[in-house]
């Protein structure tokens, strides 16, 4: 069975997980993280990086934010990645959709990430996106992210498909999906929606394993710094307001961790 439905334009595939902009090509996606998510735990198995992503700190590989957001998104997609039968055109075709949100939905929701397959596709796949959710949860946790922003992640997913499978059981909804496609949209995709999640909660981590607090929070911690060390040297503590606030504008506007410089 090929596992993913067909093969994507190679100058899309180059870039699939940078999910920006129109061109955002799910059956592309999938490529990449076929490729992406072996090679990352091949570095984890030969100690090349701390693991999980959230743990890193000062002085460890790829201790950035824009690595650690890649890397902990890269953690809890490793589990769709794993599923055995890998029909995904369940994520991905307008004709599966209802067949995936009604499984979906009938899932009783838990907090486990040590997950045992089916064989069945559909809870197999079900039974992944939930698990890649619940290892984010545990990775704010252990960042220290704000309750606030991860608290009910499954309960509030929930509510999203819930929408999506209403719009898919809606008459058209094939025919409005393939235009959306046509015209660069993202309609209620099955994949759009765990990807949008996964890289929303991995953002959150990555900012309070790298600054050890909100965005907001670090921001102002690092003007208060910069007035009270740079005092004497008026231009000096200008230039280093002006770039700090440019650093925490740039990562607060970014939905994609390709965003940030490297």
């Amino acid at each position: 069975m090929e596992p993913f439905g067909s093969d994507p334009p190679a100058a899309r595939e180059a870039n699939a997980l940078d999910t920006t902009g129109s061109l955002f090509d799910p059956v592309a996606l999938l490529h990449a993280l076929d490729q992406r998510v072996p090679g990352y735990y091949a570095d984890v198995d030969r100690g090349l990086l701390v693991y999980p992503a959230c743990k890193r700190s000062v002085g460890d590989v790829q201790a950035d934010v824009r690595s650690i957001w890649e890397h902990t998104r890269i953690e809890a997609a490793r589990y769709i990645m794993a599923v055995p039968q890998r029909d995904f055109a369940l994520l991905t075709h307008p004709e599966r959709q209802a067949e995936m949100f009604d499984v979906f939905l009938r899932q009783k929701l838990h907090e486990d990430t040590v997950v045992e397959f089916t064989e069945v596709p559909t809870a197999d796949l079900t039974i992944a996106i939930v698990a890649g959710l619940n290892w984010l949860n545990q990775c704010a946790y252990s960042a220290g992210v704000d309750p606030s922003k991860c608290t009910g992640t499954l309960r509030n997913f929930r509510k999203v498909a819930v929408v999506a499978r209403q719009w898919w059981s809606l008459e058209g909804s094939g025919d409005r999906c393939h235009k959306m496609l046509t015209e660069g949209g993202r309609p209620p995709l099955m994949l759009y929606l765990v990807w949008s999640e996964y890289t929303r909660l991995s953002k959150e981590v990555a900012v309070a394993a790298t600054y050890g607090s909100s965005l907001e929070r670090a921001a102002e911690a690092a003007r208060d710094r910069f007035v009270k060390e740079l005092p004497e040297r008026p231009d000096e503590m200008r230039a280093a307001l002006a770039a700090s606030a440019e650093t925490f504008a740039r990562l607060h506007l970014a939905v994609e961790p390709a965003e940030l410089p490297l």
